[in-house]
């Protein structure tokens, strides 16, 4: 079976893509003929315009941010249920990161649409837009991801799929599978991140005289839902219970600052569960930590039905991240905050974690691949999102549409693409083997010497889970230079999660404290390289 495998492969096929030969075409030319054409626009998409008004701003005469979000979900929820056909609630919104504040007088637009449905769930993309009528400027205020439940009262939803057709589209939609995994894991995640980071504890050396109580912070509130705040169905609404949210965040981070600060971040959050018209809301927020320039402020939502009622169910758990801007829009130096013992000093610590989790997180996940750097350094905070980064990036590579035809021979097509100062190769050709069982020997790079000619050894460094593995790669010296060339490769592997989509196999340098750079060997690097494997047929 190797022998049969490496006899195609050896055909020229090392560090690229095992891709369609007629298919991709096909879809190209079917592409661009339904979504190239004038008046295209994805059925799914809904737009929001609005223009800010007194009543919709804050004390400074800026949107208030729980306000936007209300108007957030109110156009995803739409979105969502356009492709669904029934009623939909918001189950979890991904990291929001706020880059511009918007002033009364301004529009802000906002565009949703769906991404991807799985069986009763679905992926929104929204986009959010400021604009000044007077000078027709328009900034990019924020993204945001948003899931989608579909829920009927006497049966079960099975969503249709989204067929994608743009390149934006079909990007989006191979990504969101892995974005999926991702949410699904978060939760987890984050919590043995926290268990196993190590902080530096600086409380000792704190001035406590400058120190603010952080239960001077604390504030509770409750709310009445009524029938304006919820749904047809009677659900509340998941943006107002984040507006409500960013009320009493604001309030407690404003207690701690003594002045009128700006959200800046919302951290990847989940609803456990729905509330009803005439559920009663307690809202729970304390700054955690203070940093130079930043706070964390942690909200808690409980629901109970009637006063007499002692149990009170969780229905979300969130933290934002504020600044205090000064005249000049740069952020001022916090006050610190010293916590209570016990929990408080366990939530100032999980705060530092967080942080440092969030920026790895928001560094990873959302650069671009021209904007990553070759190597980045591999350790357990951002393990997960650099594994998302490098299957994602393979999938957005692959889903470009502007690839060029550069030589075909025996039936080995090779593509190039030049952008973003980077040179692509994409080879593709039909290899007569069961994909699955292609995909098992591909996936364990320890193999490739018995396929590649170009690769000596291959060591497995860490086996980090099952679908994920660090290896070091030793291939021959080329050209003039008298010295091989070593690699370490985080090797990512993915199975299909749906009919018609690719296995995946992708490949990206890290750095590792334990194999640096040595004499013996010219360290080689690669941003973005790997296998994707469709099914032909039933053999």
């Amino acid at each position: 079976m190797i022998q049969t495998v490496g006899n195609h492969l050896r055909r020229g096929l090392a560090s690229v893509f095992s891709n369609r030969t007629s298919r991709k075409s096909a879809s190209r030319t079917d592409s661009d003929n339904m979504a190239d054409g004038e008046g295209y626009r994805n059925p799914t998409e809904v737009q929001m315009s609005q223009l800010v008004l007194p009543c919709h701003t804050n004390q400074r005469g800026e949107l208030s941010v729980g306000q936007l979000l209300k108007w957030i979900d109110a156009t995803a929820c739409l979105s969502a249920e356009r492709h669904a056909g029934c009623p939909c609630v918001t189950a979890s919104m991904d990291d929001i990161y706020f880059e511009h504040t918007i002033s009364v007088g301004q529009v802000v637009n906002i565009k949703a649409k769906v991404n991807r449905a799985f069986n009763s769930s679905m992926e929104v993309g929204i986009q959010v837009v400021s604009e000044d009528l007077c000078s027709e400027k328009q900034w990019c205020v924020c993204k945001a991801l948003a899931t989608f439940v579909a829920h009927r009262e006497l049966s079960k939803v099975k969503l249709k799929p989204t067929v994608p057709r743009t390149e934006e589209e079909k990007t989006e939609h191979s990504v969101a599978a892995e974005r999926r995994r991702m949410r699904l894991v978060y939760a987890d995640t984050i919590k043995d991140l926290l268990a196993n980071c190590v902080i530096q504890d600086d409380l000792e050396s704190r001035d406590c005289s400058h120190m603010v109580p952080a239960e001077k912070t604390r504030v509770e509130s409750v709310e009445l839902v009524l029938p304006p705040h919820a749904n047809h169905q009677g659900n509340t609404f998941g943006g107002q219970i984040m507006a409500w949210m960013e009320n009493v965040a604001t309030i407690a981070a404003s207690r701690l600052c003594r002045a009128h600060p700006t959200l800046k971040t919302i951290e990847m959050f989940h609803f456990r569960g729905p509330s009803q018209v005439g559920d009663r809301l307690v809202l729970k927020a304390i700054v955690n930590n203070a940093f130079k320039h930043s706070m964390e402020v942690g909200v808690c939502v409980e629901a109970y039905r009637q006063e007499a009622e002692t149990h009170r169910r969780h229905i979300n758990s969130a933290f934002m991240t504020f600044v205090v801007l000064g005249a000049d829009d740069q952020p001022q130096m916090l006050p610190w905050i010293r916590p209570q013992p016990g929990d408080g000093e366990r939530r100032y610590r999980e705060a530092s974690a967080r942080k440092k989790i969030r920026l790895d997180r928001k560094y990873i996940v959302s650069c671009k691949q021209a904007e990553m750097p070759l190597s980045v350094p591999w350790d357990p905070s951002n393990q997960v999102y650099l594994s998302y980064n490098n299957v994602s990036s393979l999938k957005m590579l692959v889903a470009k549409d502007n690839w060029v035809l550069s030589s075909e021979s025996n039936q080995v097509r090779l593509y190039t693409l030049e952008e973003d100062k980077f040179l692509s190769f994409h080879m593709e050709m039909l290899v007569h083997v069961d994909t699955a069982q292609a995909f098992l020997l591909l996936s364990d790079l320890r193999r490739r010497p018995e396929w590649d000619k170009h690769c000596r050894s291959v060591e497995l460094v860490q086996q980090v889970d099952e679908d994920d593995a660090i290896y070091h790669v030793i291939s021959p010296a080329l050209g003039g230079d008298p010295k091989p060339q070593d690699f370490i490769i985080l090797a990512s592997r993915r199975k299909p999660c749906d009919t018609g989509e690719p296995y995946v196999i992708a490949l990206r340098s890290v750095t590792l404290p334990t194999h640096r750079e040595t004499p013996e060997y010219r360290r080689g690097e690669t941003v973005c390289s790997g296998f994707c494997f469709w099914r032909e047929g039933d053999s």
